[in-house]
């Protein structure tokens, strides 16, 4: 007769279960878990597929050999890396990569910096300026490759008849040609196509000084110099520490444009360890010895990568002095050695600045507080001075635009005879003509705004969704996927290229747009995603939990209502990513063979014939393929500024 009365009793805790239930899978994987899958899945496959797995694979190939015996791969363990100790081209290849990392990165952060803190001040047509310093930021890798080797080329070039008419030089230099010169010579370009990475960055973190603090300083008694060493310097702490790191990794795994110019030569002498392994991998066919030598760098990477993945944490700005770590107080003593060698580089440059404070004083008395030109005259000096200082910077960015831009004006006779070396006479068209109909330039674009397109929409989509998931919602594994997409976006690509070629292979889709459109997504969509969060956290989250109450799903809050807020920053991740899909060359370098699917950076180069250069068709090309580029950026400079700038400072 209990039976009864224990079933019911029994019921409501039947139905209970699956609620308890529930709950735990709640607690256990974030109260947003369900709703983060059809958000964060695309993402998880593609990083999974396309970056990760060609990653292990990458890591397990090198440590392996191709035996010609049993046509098969051996397994060798650390064998190829040992090998390669023993290696002079590899030793020496080391050597030139390190050479061409830290003079580039320091030439760059030095220029950069200098033409960051002159435009920084009241100039005319500040903004014109400022857009024209950039130009080389946003040009294609193959098309500035292809300018500087006109500039410099020996017989045609524009750059010994400059150095000649200055008395710099007595006879014409081959700048590529020579062992000792081509090194510097790349480093030039290197430096000229990065330098407005660093003025984008570091004219943001001048804007965010308290102008305060310089008023203080002033009124203390500090002159320019110590200005800057004890107020700019410390406030762009942060900035330059990310900016360096960042340019330091990109600089260090380069590959296109030095290939681009020299291929490595002469000699070996501007041979980079991205490039030796390409030589070894895809030329010689030696996947095991070419994957080592692309993996042979990457603990020192790694260490970058985890100093810079540690900056960039979303969670930085408000740990606690209680969360200090080990790497907190290593940075911390990097830090104050930091500031013993610059007080040591400054203490020479504040007496100098001192000692001439004392003899304008003597040449030009002042009585008593009276001085002897007010503060709208001061400030015409000062905005004199820094425009004539910026002229040689102008001059050094303009001048490769000005050559591109007459070269594709001349007929092959001007070029061939040196005439009209820097002014068209006369102007023609021939050299578009025979672009347009008399070589495959057309398809080659055509190939191009298929790829760039589909795989900038494909990027940008699936970064929206991944972006709105990990700013919004709360689920296991959301800190941890933030980490790997910076991880990835810094991933050089002279890791995955190997691997991906094998898989690429072996799916059957090498050598077709597919080989693309699925492999470009790997360095577009993480920097995406990671500007994206940023914008995404900046929208108050009232506004899609009104739209949720009104009946709208998640997905249709975040597709009516944040997304619209989102514009400004859905553009400039997809110029961003167009951008730089428009311009990549390693990847569609490797995987397309056929010469009706490559893209314009790499079907550029099959207008060369042997040691023959076709300037004039060249440099029409270079321009028709910037130009596409350039409307897209003056269309929309700033949204392309914000979001470079949020996505490598602000994190």
């Amino acid at each position: 007769m209990n039976e009864p009365v224990e079933l019911d009793i029994a019921r409501p805790l039947l139905r209970r279960a699956p609620l308890l239930s529930s709950r735990r899978f709640d607690a256990l994987l974030g109260r947003d878990w369900k709703v983060a899958i059809p958000f964060i899945l695309p993402i998880v496959v593609i990083m999974a597929g396309f970056i990760f797995w060609p990653f292990i694979n990458a890591i397990l190939l090198s440590m392996t050999t191709h035996s010609v015996v049993t046509r098969s791969d051996q397994y060798v363990g650390l064998a190829n890396y040992a090998r390669l100790l023993q290696d002079p081209d590899f030793i020496n290849s080391i050597k030139n990569t390190i050479n061409f990392t830290v003079s580039s990165v320091c030439i760059k952060f030095v220029v950069g910096m200098a033409i960051a803190l002159l435009l920084n001040g009241r100039l005319p047509f500040r903004n014109i300026l400022t857009g024209l310093i950039l130009l080389p930021w946003i040009v294609p890798e193959v098309v500035t490759a292809l300018a500087w080797r006109s500039i410099y080329d020996p017989i045609f070039g524009g750059l010994n008849p400059i150095l000649m008419q200055l008395g710099l030089i007595n006879h014409p230099v081959a700048w590529l040609a020579e062992p000792g010169l081509a090194m510097p010579s790349v480093i030039a370009v290197n430096v000229w196509k990065g330098i407005p990475f660093y003025v984008i960055l570091l004219l943001a973190g001048l804007k965010a000084i308290d102008q305060e603090q310089y008023e203080a300083a002033e009124v203390d008694g500090a002159n320019a110099i110590q200005r800057f060493r004890y107020v700019t310097l410390p406030g762009l702490r942060y900035v330059i520490i990310v900016t360096v790191l960042l340019s330091f990794i990109t600089t260090f795994n380069t590959f296109g444009l030095v290939y681009l110019m020299t291929g490595g030569g002469p000699g070996g002498a501007t041979r980079l360890f991205s490039i030796l392994a390409y030589e070894k991998a895809i030329i010689g066919l030696r996947f095991g010895p070419g994957a080592a030598t692309a993996f042979s760098m990457a603990p020192f990477m790694a260490v970058l990568i985890f100093i810079l993945a540690r900056l960039l944490r979303p969670d930085e700005s408000v740990r606690s002095s209680a969360s200090v770590t080990r790497m907190d107080r290593a940075l911390a003593s990097l830090g104050r050695a930091l500031g013993i060698i610059l007080d040591i580089i400054f203490l020479p440059v504040e007496w100098i600045s001192a000692g001439l404070a004392r003899v304008a004083r003597i040449i030009v008395p002042h009585r008593g507080d009276e001085q002897w030109l007010n503060r709208a005259q001061r400030e015409r000096v000062g905005t004199t001075w820094r425009l004539l200082l910026l002229l040689p910077a102008f001059f050094f960015v303009l001048f490769p635009f000005y050559w591109i831009f007459i070269t594709s004006f001349k007929t092959d006779l001007q070029i061939q005879q040196f005439s009209s070396i820097f002014w068209p006479n006369p102007w023609t068209l021939d050299q578009h003509r025979a672009l347009l109909f008399n070589t495959p330039f057309l398809t080659w674009f055509r190939n191009t705004v298929i790829v760039a397109t589909t795989s900038t929409a494909l990027s940008v989509t699936v970064a929206a969704l991944a972006a709105y998931a990990l700013a919004r919602l709360k689920f296991l594994g959301g800190g941890l996927l933030t980490t790997l997409l910076l991880i990835t976006y810094l991933l050089p690509g002279s890791l995955l290229f190997i691997p991906l070629y094998r898989i690429l292979t072996d799916l059957g889709i090498i050598n077709t747009y597919g080989a693309l459109i699925l492999t470009y997504p790997t360095f577009l969509m993480p920097f995406a995603t990671w500007v994206m969060i940023g914008y995404f956290r900046s929208i108050p989250v009232e506004v899609e939990e009104a739209a949720m109450i009104d009946g709208a799903s998640r997905l249709g809050a975040f597709r009516r209502v944040t997304l619209p807020l989102a514009a400004p920053a859905l553009l400039s991740v997809t110029l961003f990513a167009f951008t730089n899909a428009w311009n990549e060359f390693l990847f569609a370098f490797v995987f397309i063979t056929s010469d009706n699917l490559k893209t314009l950076p790499v079907g550029l180069q099959l207008l060369v014939f042997g040691d023959i250069y076709p300037w004039g068709q060249l440099m029409a090309a270079s321009l028709l393929m910037a130009i596409p580029v350039v409307i897209a950026y003056i269309y929309a400079q700033r949204y392309l500024v914000e979001g470079l700038t949020a996505g490598s400072v602000k994190g």
